[in-house]
């Protein structure tokens, strides 16, 4: 294995486990800032810090957006305003583990709308996968087997998942453009649409602290991640890269266990273990291609 190959592996690793930091540590800031505030502040800190970025970049050969991607540019803005509201919602009723793994449900959500709005292939394999994740996503989403009552924090999640799902294909159609542009437009614009929700809805502005430690998030947990995803994927190609990123509601849901101290039940020891036999299907799709 080349030295590139190494550097662009530990690139995609370090762009997973930047993502994974988003749950608990936004679960501690919960205690502090409300919802939508902190979504707002997420995106914010992902696109002034990928803007910042971006100006020493500008040698980038890439195309920039035109009047023809508006549409998929403003779909993409107006799902990553709804997706990190309803993450946070969620999350503030439900674990910081729950909602890494719930977050998996993406791939569902984006393989289904590309299967039937763009028409794309899916495999058996990836059949099997949706199949099992979202067997795991319904296990995590029930809060009593016995009355079948679910839990409103999961569904919350499970929407954000289903958001970005759409987010992920309408952002597909615009790809092959700048990606430090779409990636500041989507952060600047998201986070201020959020900003706008969160007056409206009478919360509050956070104490400077908390608001530069959400900033400072936003920019590590999605601009950092999605930078290092960008610098993986110029050499791994996007398959390959997406299957190591699949490592990070794992990582998400270990470092809950760890510094959140939060409770390893046998509901969600039997959920993990579905939810990685099923992303274990998708690495071996993405990595080995279609079947």
């Amino acid at each position: 294995m080349s030295a590139k190959m190494t550097v662009s592996i530990l690139y995609a690793v370090l762009a997973a486990v930047f993502y994974a930091l988003n749950m608990p540590a936004s679960k501690l800031l919960l205690k502090y800032m409300e919802p939508t505030m902190l979504a707002a502040f997420l995106y914010l800190g992902a696109g002034i810090g990928i803007g910042a970025l971006f100006l020493f970049h500008r040698h980038e050969q890439a195309e920039n957006l035109t009047k023809k991607d508006l549409p998929y540019t403003l779909g993409m803005i107006v799902l990553d305003v709804a997706a990190p509201i309803c993450l946070m919602f969620g999350l503030a009723h439900t674990t910081s583990a729950n909602a890494s793994l719930l977050n998996n449900f993406e791939i569902v959500a984006t393989s289904l709308i590309a299967l039937f709005l763009f028409k794309e292939a899916v495999s058996k394999r990836l059949w099997l996968a949706i199949l099992l994740i979202t067997i795991s996503s319904s296990v995590l989403s029930v809060e009593d087997l016995s009355g079948l009552r679910f839990s409103w924090g999961s569904l919350l999640v499970l929407a954000a998942a289903a958001c970005w799902g759409l987010e992920n294909n309408c952002t597909r159609s615009i790809s092959s453009k700048n990606t430090y542009e779409i990636v500041t437009l989507k952060g600047i614009f998201s986070g201020l649409g959020s900003l706008i929700i969160a007056f409206f809805a009478g919360e509050k502005l956070p104490v400077l602290p908390m608001m530069g430690m959400a900033l400072l998030l936003g920019f590590v947990a999605y601009g950092l991640s999605i930078f290092f995803y960008i610098k993986a994927q110029s050499v791994l190609g996007a398959a390959k890269t997406s299957a190591y990123y699949a490592v990070a509601p794992f990582v998400g849901a270990l470092l809950s266990f760890v510094f959140l101290r939060e409770a390893l039940t046998l509901r969600y020891a039997a959920a993990f273990l579905i939810m990685a036999a099923g992303t274990a299907l998708v690495v071996r799709d993405t990595m080995a291609g279609p079947a």
